[in-house]
């Protein structure tokens, strides 16, 4: 978490990424691919596009990566313990990896956590 805290407060201080924070149909959406660019799972960066709509994560989809599909698709399923959850509360709850996809889901918690705290330096 350290790294996460550190990655995060860096990419702050280099202001706003372009394009990393939109809003469409009543959602406000937060694409990682930029801002957590250094975060990786086993073969690499995933992203991660975070909708949140009235203060709260509406849902979470994967973007390209190059992780293995089998061990990818069992570590998404770690992205449903944010949906319906505050920004504040997903941005700083505790969440537990998906054994036999470590870095994957470790990777994807990294995403989204790091994506909601730049979301709320930047709304």
């Amino acid at each position: 978490m350290a790294v996460l805290a550190t990655v995060v407060l860096a990419l702050m201080a280099a202001g706003p990424a372009k394009n990393a924070i939109t809003k469409k149909k009543g959602a406000t959406i937060v694409n990682t691919t930029t801002i957590m660019k250094k975060v990786k799972g086993l073969n690499g960066p995933t992203p991660v596009k975070i909708y949140i709509v009235k203060g709260k994560v509406d849902k979470v989809e994967t973007l390209a990566n190059q992780e293995t599909p089998g061990f990818f698709e069992r570590a998404v399923e770690v992205l449903n313990v944010f949906k319906g959850k505050t920004v504040d509360e997903a941005a700083t709850m505790k969440v537990d990896a998906v054994s036999g996809a470590t870095y994957s889901s470790e990777a994807l918690i990294q995403n989204v956590q790091g994506g909601l705290k730049y979301y709320k330096q930047n709304k």
